[in-house]
């Protein structure tokens, strides 16, 4: 009898050392647990016609991946758009702009007094007055920064090495802080905070249709490369129907992100969700409840009995093949045939006694068939002796 042992309690006897759940417990983070194989997710942002207009970028992007994280890993982020869409600034940005130079000008005639002071990230100074705050960024931090990468640029070989890793906490420091100070001079950073989310921004030429070409080749390859398993596209545009449609016939799972409830692509994907829903929150929850379903759709997928006449027809004419065989094959000769040569048959009735001649028969025949037994096994003990 096998006896099939435990390989904890084999490494519990020969050590010496114990764990709090215990070695025999079944512990859901041991490496022995079989691995759950998460989807490949891509996201696909189209920002000529989707750019977050109304929403910080940075903050759009990063509740974006956190949201579309619940179908799988996300491996991609791609963002398509041409120069327009990186120097345009939206209204919400202008009317902050100018709300700001009015609290400027009060600040400095002395109509407002702010409650806390404005605190330089750094050096840590401390200004009252935000126009005062922004002149001293420029003058000192901004120019000091100016010469650190003029610095790098002029060195070559190791020197140049040596001063990246010299003032690289420096420059990071002076980006974080310049991110809130510093007005960009164009545009309003929609390219550098997409970056910084962790997104690859392409900028294409300004021709129309442009970035939508582009977008739908990228996608096309991702599809042909087998890179992903989850297709996210955050546009309204109706030109990629097409696209989605070949991603559900290649099997993947195709979200879309947009304002548009009832557009051409979220009636095509799986599912739909819009920016106030992943702003907020509700985006991560909802697609918790999609992604069982998908899971359960999968399950009656493989319950599901599907007719195949090919298949079916040779199965039958196999088994037709296999009925015909046994058929041609006479059992009852064979049988009779075995019985013929050892057992006589015998239909006489049971009280009637067999004659002389008959029993003399029957015994040659049994003393003849012992005979060849016994001549069969001397030979055979006598080849095993030679063999010895």
């Amino acid at each position: 009898m096998l006896r099939i042992l435990d390989p904890f309690t084999l490494l519990s006897r020969s050590c010496h050392f114990e764990s709090k759940s215990g070695f025999n417990s079944w512990d859901p983070s041991s490496p022995l647990r079989p691995k759950i194989t998460k989807n490949n997710v891509a996201i696909f942002w189209d920002l000529d016609n989707k750019p977050p207009n109304s929403f910080p970028p940075y903050n759009t992007a990063v509740k974006l991946k956190a949201a579309m994280a619940t179908f799988g890993v996300v491996r991609y982020m791609v963002a398509y758009a041409n120069h327009h869409a990186f120097t345009h600034v939206p209204q919400v940005v202008r009317e902050q702009r100018k709300e700001r130079k009015i609290l400027n000008q009060l600040e400095n005639r002395g109509v407002i007094k702010t409650v806390e002071p404005y605190l330089c990230r750094v050096c840590g100074r401390n200004f009252y007055s935000n126009e005062k705050f922004v002149n001293h960024f420029k003058q000192i931090h901004e120019r000091e920064q100016i010469k650190r990468l003029n610095q790098i640029e002029s060195a070559k070989g190791k020197m140049r090495v040596k001063l990246v890793a010299k003032y690289s906490m420096k420059m990071e420091k002076y980006k974080n802080a310049a991110r809130d100070i510093l007005t960009p001079k164009v545009g309003y950073g929609l390219a550098d905070e997409l970056k910084r989310a962790g997104f690859w921004v392409r900028t294409v030429s300004n021709k129309p249709q442009a970035a939508d070409v582009a977008l739908k080749n990228h996608m096309v390859d991702m599809m042909d490369r087998r890179r992903v398993e989850c297709m996210v596209l955050v546009s309204d545009d109706s030109d990629f129907v097409d696209v989605l449609k070949e991603a559900k016939l290649r099997c993947l799972k195709t979200v879309v992100v947009g304002d548009v409830n009832d557009g051409a692509l979220k009636r095509v994907a799986d599912a739909g969700f819009s920016w106030s829903e992943i702003l907020m929150g509700k985006a991560k929850k909802e697609a918790e409840s999609v992604v069982g379903k998908w899971k359960d759709r999968d399950i009656l997928k493989r319950l599901e009995w599907t007719y195949n006449p090919e298949l079916e027809k040779k199965v039958y004419d196999l088994e037709d093949e296999v009925v015909e065989e046994t058929q041609n094959v006479d059992f009852e000769g064979i049988v009779s045939g075995v019985v013929d040569d050892n057992i006589q048959e015998d239909n006489k009735v049971w009280w009637e006694l067999d004659s002389d001649g008959d029993v003399s028969s029957q015994s040659l025949k049994r003393l003849e068939w012992t005979y060849n037994l016994e001549s069969k096994n001397n030979v055979c003990s006598f080849e095993d002796e030679v063999a010895e």
